[in-house]
């Protein structure tokens, strides 16, 4: 268990990876021509996205949008808009691209790009990271810690943060998991391959509300990865609306960003955490 204290027993934290068209076409450039697909992809950014952001203004909460800088460039508005609600931005690579199939050049030039693109809109650049498709590459951590990031979300070694070498120095880890997204319960993309069978929302919240009074129980954290183009439509968003409430009958909860739950890992007195 961990000794959060300020009253807190499970932080959660609600991160969106507005990956809109760059996740598809980065996995392959044809997919640009497919209309169908594309439209499904840009419901993201443009439709969900700002649907979300209502839904989180109604709860009155802050989350994380990690977002890639080739979505921020081309939906200026939006990402002004998220900055402007007190909501985080972190770094999503600049057009989904996962680390672990680029040279260490190539990563490191992708890096500067997507802050680049963020900052030049928000006037700040991001202190979070996490990594496209989730497999960091064996530079990633030096890379992130060489250029000022503050944290990673891409490990899933704990369920609380964690410290990780990075180099000649440490990076906060904010773990995730698979269970904890919504990709592997909902994609379905045809020109992709992905033909699976879609998890109803019912069974999702279960599977999301399980997993969150099991941390609760271990005064653990509680990272939560959603997709505005998979968890935007109007009936997967009332799960989301409903687990909210769920988890806010539990004394001791507090939602915060990532780089938030980062600052609060840094204050705690690591001996109190009983594995």
């Amino acid at each position: 268990m961990v000794d959060w204290s300020k009253g807190i027993r499970c932080p959660i934290v609600l991160g969106f990876d507005v990956d809109g068209i760059t996740g598809a076409i980065n996995r392959n450039p044809k997919t640009a021509h497919l209309p169908s697909l594309m439209s499904m992809r840009e419901y993201g950014p443009s439709i969900a996205t700002p649907r979300i952001l209502d839904l989180l203004e109604s709860k009155n909460l802050k989350a994380s949008f990690y977002i890639p800088g080739y979505i921020a460039e081309t939906h200026i508005d939006l990402v002004q808009k998220i900055h402007s609600k007190g909501h985080e931005i972190g770094h999503h690579g600049y057009m989904h691209e996962p680390p672990a199939t680029l040279s260490k050049l190539e990563e490191g030039n992708i890096l500067d790009r997507g802050t680049k693109s963020i900052e030049t809109i928000t006037g700040e650049a991001p202190k979070g990271y996490r990594s496209p498709s989730w497999e960091l590459s064996e530079h990633s951590l030096e890379l992130l810690h060489e250029r000022d990031f503050e944290y990673d979300s891409s490990l899933m070694g704990n369920d609380v943060p964690y410290n990780v070498a990075a180099g000649s120095g440490e990076l906060v880890e904010i773990p995730v998991h698979w269970e904890l997204d919504d990709h592997p319960f909902f994609n379905y993309s045809p020109a992709l391959g992905n033909t699976t069978l879609m998890a109803s929302p019912e069974h999702v919240f279960e599977t999301w509300s399980s997993a969150f009074e099991g941390l609760y129980e271990l005064k653990r954290s509680f990272v939560l990865t959603m997709h505005p183009w998979i968890i935007g439509r109007p009936g997967r968003l009332k799960i989301l609306a409903k687990l909210i409430d769920h988890i806010n009958e539990f004394e001791g909860v507090t939602f915060m960003t990532a780089l938030d739950l980062t600052k609060l890992h840094l204050e705690i007195d690591h001996s109190s955490i009983i594995e």
